[in-house]
């Protein structure tokens, strides 16, 4: 069927085509639709492409106003340290996931036993076995769901480094409190849909609120549109990206390439959290009714008083002072 040169030539390609897409949040980002383009079955893809650009646009809010004059600069680099190092994470994960199941689908027999050289959970080389027999994509997508929100646990939610200078802070803290996170579905309408991100240290509420994102973007009255805006808008971290279809004019929100290098990540040997970590059955729990309720006015009126925050703020006491 295949030799060993043949195996090594996969590992070699696999390696490397994911290392050449996991550069920065814009390179996954785009690596991701694209597969999804190619691989509209595996419906996870799309869903994470779609989350990686809240990602960036998540990394350039840290060099808003609003957000310089309430933070500084070290804690701005410790929070967007926390999105890069998720992004990351994810993608070197899970690429070689996608990469190894289009391989099996090219050649016609499935190499998921491939998956141990790359250090993905057994969970997911089962899962992929599962996927290949009974063509089950929901069941897959909300098996990946699963697997890269445990695949963070560890090495960035519960990081010591995280817990102290992200987590366990006062900033991560009214932002939870208050709401202030969400991930955002934008079109090319004035409609813009999404969930909001509440207790994103527990892993139970990270897989439901995955689920619950992913049967928002798979709606009928969402899939299409949603998908029409990533084809056709360019991913720059900015969002200027979906912000004019909205009739919404904020201030300047730059682009990533031009705040941020290429970060150098130490890519530790991973630990298979479904081996040291334990499964729980409710993470395959059959969502709660979703809601399709544009999210346009709510989550701009938060917007609208952290920039009210800054502008008073500012008058009281100006930069420089």
């Amino acid at each position: 069927m295949y030799g060993d040169e043949s195996v090594h030539s996969y590992i070699h390609y696999i390696i490397n085509t994911t290392r050449k897409h996991n550069k920065d949040n814009i390179s996954r980002t785009k690596a991701y639709l694209s597969f999804y383009l190619e691989n509209p079955e595996i419906k996870w893809a799309f869903l994470a492409s779609m989350v990686s650009r809240n990602a960036g646009w998540n990394m350039t809010d840290l060099h808003l106003q609003p957000f310089k004059k309430m933070l500084g600069e070290e804690e701005r680099n410790q929070l967007f340290m926390t999105y890069e190092r998720a992004n990351w994470l994810i993608f070197s994960d899970a690429f070689p996931q996608l990469l190894v199941y289009k391989l099996s689908k090219e050649l016609k027999t499935p190499l998921f036993h491939l998956l141990k050289k790359f250090h993905v959970s057994v969970f997911m080389e089962n899962q992929w076995k599962l996927f290949w027999k009974k063509r089950e994509q929901d069941k897959l997508m909300t098996a990946l769901i699963i697997n890269e929100q445990n695949v963070i646990q560890g090495p960035v939610v519960k990081q010591a480094y995280f817990q102290y200078h992200v987590f366990n802070r006062l900033p991560y803290m009214m932002q939870n409190f208050l709401r202030m996170n969400a991930v955002l579905f934008p079109t090319k309408s004035n409609h813009l849909y999404g969930a909001y991100v509440q207790g994103f240290t527990n892993v139970s509420k990270r897989i439901a609120l995955g689920v619950r994102l992913a049967n928002i973007l798979y709606s009928p009255n969402v899939y299409d549109k949603s998908l029409n805006f990533a084809i056709t808008q360019e991913h720059t971290g900015s969002r200027k990206d979906f912000e004019p279809f909205l009739s919404l004019h904020y201030p300047y929100s730059p682009m990533l390439r031009g705040l941020y290098p290429v970060i150098k990540h130490q890519d530790n040997i991973r630990k298979d959290w479904w081996k040291t970590g334990g499964f729980r059955n409710r993470w395959w729990g059959q969502p709660k009714q979703i809601s399709l309720e544009d999210m346009k006015t709510a989550y701009y009126r938060k917007r609208d008083m952290l920039f009210a925050y800054y502008y008073i703020k500012n008058a009281i006491s100006p930069a420089g002072d």
